[in-house]
């Protein structure tokens, strides 16, 4: 899923989730005219048609505020719907589920969610820099932790850490959001376990075949200079299975041996070899 589809549906989605509380929809009205003035201050801007009806639906007087729509000045020419409202900033909202409406409405009107499988990023653009302080007071309030840049001369705030997007989403109801970010975050930490897990077996055969190969040096070493006929039956036994079947492991030399023994018995009598080999008077294995 692109970027633009999921904060699409993700705006769409809570513009249709109803609010019944009266001043829970004061504080939504109120998010969306804070977060959402155009250049103008008392013209209202929206992309998603979904959102401006939303504000239209919690205006007093609807029909002295109708929708507009027109087209956009980028490239796409996507249209914009305008609602003209005159408007006065209130005061932050005092009760947690005003300040979870107005951080809603803030979303709607100002706010971008990345798609997760490009990189967790949860972004506002509020437009001026006193509604950017007052929505990161807002957040804060909540136990987040925004932070804020600069971009293009505008103040922005915006979260990278998934944990606290996942906060963020759960706060303001955007549910189906959320469940696509966990999906997505679950899909990764798979694929991050099995990635973890394959490099930790390749790096123990890269291991087992190393320490292999130096085995047979020894034991050909030893070989020469002693004869593997004059070692102890175990012994010799071993050292002919490991020259035998270079890349098997030691449980699988185990198996071969006969009677049947251990992995830790077979890495013993390696080890015995070993020694051996130094004992003769050799400090590195020949190479190969």
């Amino acid at each position: 899923m692109s970027a633009r589809a999921l904060s699409a549906d993700a705006k769409d989605a809570l513009a249709r989730t109803p609010v019944e509380n009266p001043h829970c929809r004061a504080a939504l009205r109120d998010g969306l005219l804070i977060y959402g003035r155009g250049p103008s201050g008392s013209v209202f801007r929206t992309q998603r048609a979904a959102v401006a009806r939303l504000l239209w639906s919690l205006l007093d007087d609807r029909k002295a505020h109708p929708i507009r729509r027109t087209l956009g000045k980028r490239l796409q020419r996507l249209p914009v719907y305008e609602i003209e409202v005159a408007f006065e900033r209130p005061r932050k909202p005092a009760t947690r589920c005003d300040r979870r409406m107005e951080i809603r409405g803030a979303f709607l009107a100002c706010g971008s969610l990345a798609a997760p499988a490009r990189g967790y990023h949860l972004e506002f653009v509020p437009p001026d820099e006193a509604a950017t302080l007052r929505l990161v007071s807002l957040l804060r309030a909540e136990g987040l932790r925004p932070k804020t840049s600069l971009r293009k001369g505008r103040r922005i705030a915006y979260f990278k850490d998934v944990d606290q997007i996942a906060l963020v989403l759960a706060a303001i109801g955007a549910s189906q959001a959320l469940f696509a970010l966990e999906d997505v975050r679950a899909l990764k930490e798979t694929k991050n376990r099995i990635h973890r897990l394959v490099n930790t077996e390749a790096a123990n055969v890269d291991r087992a075949a190393s320490a292999a190969a130096s085995q047979r040096r020894w034991i050909s070493l030893l070989a020469d200079a002693f004869g593997l006929r004059n070692l102890s039956a175990p012994l010799r036994e071993i050292a002919e299975l490991r020259l035998a079947h270079p890349t098997e492991t030691l449980a699988e030399l185990g198996r071969r041996c006969s009677p049947e023994v251990k992995k830790s018995t077979v890495n013993g009598r390696l080890a015995a070899l070993l020694r051996l080999a130094k004992a003769l008077g050799e400090r590195k294995p020949p190479q190969e």
